[in-house]
């Protein structure tokens, strides 16, 4: 694994339409402009990830506030993808290296996100200790399978 090729690097408006063209390539579900220009507010995080400085994977995330279940704010991975021929080299791991960092930093106990019945996603998750919550039938509107699982990871201080 060649980690010292993988930069983190923020999104900013200057390259927010790389991040668009990452997000059509790698995801099934297609997002309007309105929800990149949310990425650029406040209470929403966004890593992209550079290997040899050409983007090749990023991951979007909101933050949630506190629940009864869940006194502390906790963080929602809204978009993670990496392109395929980066796959396996070390860039994922990296974007969750980092949204499980920042948890730790700011004290958010929980990471959560849906994935679709019957990705590939579901077993890179449960590498780095994701469990399956629940599935929700007919949550996608114009994919197939239509139905997801909600996949967490609770985070706690050493």
């Amino acid at each position: 694994m060649v980690q010292q090729n993988i930069e983190l690097g923020d999104l900013t408006d200057k390259n927010i339409g790389q991040l668009k063209l990452l997000n059509s390539t790698t995801l099934a579900v297609t997002y309007d402009d309105k929800f990149y220009q949310k990425l650029l507010g406040n209470g929403f995080i966004t890593k992209l990830a550079y290997f040899n400085d050409i983007l090749v994977g990023a991951v979007s995330c909101r933050i949630d506030p506190p629940t009864q279940e869940l006194p502390h704010s906790s963080l929602y991975i809204m978009t993670f993808g990496v392109l395929a021929p980066y796959r396996n080299l070390g860039i994922g791991k990296k974007l969750l290296e980092f949204v499980e960092s920042l948890c730790l930093e700011k004290n958010y106990q929980k990471i959560s996100l849906h994935v679709q019945v019957g990705s590939e996603a579901i077993d890179f998750y449960k590498k780095y200790n994701f469990i399956i919550e629940s599935t929700v039938n007919n949550y996608y509107r114009h994919i197939e399978p239509p139905h997801c699982y909600i996949m967490a990871k609770s985070i706690k201080k050493q």
